[in-house]
């Protein structure tokens, strides 16, 4: 408990040195970082900082990777503003291990579909494509105590390359969840999301060739210039409760605040119903602090997510633990395109 205590005084803390700014939105990059492929905690707009679980705990709060029973399988795509043909494809797994511990690993790639490749000589294009290739390779770890709180930290191997110019780069999470109550209904969580250093492209792709200026036999090549970008920090603070109407059903009732270093922070709540672990429906309202509903500062979501969850039960039901497939979806509405649309499959062993 103590080691909890001493986590949350020092992410209150780092409010006040990381808190949202708009004054620096557009001053990281990586912002795929931020994207959540997974459905199950896209349906509530990602503000499950306090429960999450699984596979997916490695995207909102690492720390919740061994709450799960037995090896989880998470595969899921998410069609990002659709008509754009931007897509970014998942996979996780979480393993539970001995003595509390557990080992989660994800690999998520965005793709941009064939982009019209252009020149200063040929403007409108030559015919030829191109695509860009953004991917993630991320490894957990967390332990949980006394089966009340759960502290994990996680590292991220980040690439990008469009078309001959590259960047590479590491970012670190990390996290914590608390239970309580006769029944475990009370859950608070703290995340730290993409602390790393800064990241900077390199290649032939930030070179530019020109006469030589005396007079134009020779053609010289120059270096640009590239400055560092940093990465999209987040700190995230969530509670839940669960609400047990009775053996078959049970209502959750989140909250969750976001404070980001490059961008104002966000505030939200969403709630959940599920029957007897069959069947789930959840939605929730995820807003910026200080921005009014459709004005020129609006973010690009509306700030509602909603979702549902159905589970399929396997055969082989052994050592009192069940097996499910799970088929997740979930969608946000945004201004502009035809929204986010994310769908999964979650194997439960």
């Amino acid at each position: 408990m103590r080691n909890f205590y001493l986590f949350a005084v020092l992410a209150l803390a780092s409010l006040s040195a990381f808190a949202g700014n708009p004054d620096r939105q557009g001053e990281a990059g990586a912002y795929e970082l931020l994207l959540n492929p997974f459905a199950r905690s896209a349906g509530l707009a990602s503000m499950t900082t306090s429960n999450v679980a699984g596979a997916e705990a490695m995207r909102i709060n690492v720390a919740g990777i061994g709450r799960v029973n037995g090896l989880e399988v998470n595969v899921s795509n998410m069609q990002y503003l659709v008509g754009t043909d931007i897509s970014m494809n998942a996979i996780g797994i979480a393993a539970p291990m001995k003595n509390g511990a557990a080992f989660g690993v994800t690999i998520a790639a965005l793709t941009f579909g064939d982009i019209p490749l252009t020149t200063t000589s040929t403007p409108e294009g030559n015919g030829a494509t191109f695509t860009p290739t953004f991917f993630h390779i991320g490894l957990g770890y967390s332990k949980t105590f006394d089966e009340k709180i759960s502290v994990g930290v996680g590292l991220r191997f980040i690439s990008q390359q469009i078309f001959n110019a590259s960047a590479t780069g590491f970012a670190v999470d990390a996290g914590v969840q608390y239970v309580s109550g006769e029944e475990d209904e009370f859950k608070l969580g703290i995340s730290l999301r993409n602390v790393g250093l800064g990241m900077r492209f390199s290649g032939d792709g930030i070179s530019t060739q020109f006469d030589e200026p005396a007079d134009g036999r020779f053609t010289l090549t120059g270096k640009n210039n590239v400055a560092d970008f940093d990465l999209p920090f987040q700190l995230n603070i969530g509670t839940s409760y669960d609400v047990n109407i009775d053996q078959d059903n049970k209502v959750v009732l989140i909250a969750n605040f976001t404070s980001n270093a490059f961008s104002r922070d966000n505030i939200g709540g969403g709630i959940e119903y599920s029957f007897r672990d069959f069947f789930m429906i959840r939605g929730g309202y995820n807003a910026e602090v200080g921005v009014a509903a459709g004005s020129f500062e609006a973010p690009l979501t509306r700030g509602l997510a909603a979702g549902a969850s159905a589970a399929i039960p396997l055969g082989g039901i052994d050592t009192g633990r069940k097996r499910y497939l799970y088929i997740d979806y979930a969608y946000r509405p945004t201004r502009i395109y035809d929204g986010n649309h994310n769908i999964g499959l979650r194997l439960n062993l």
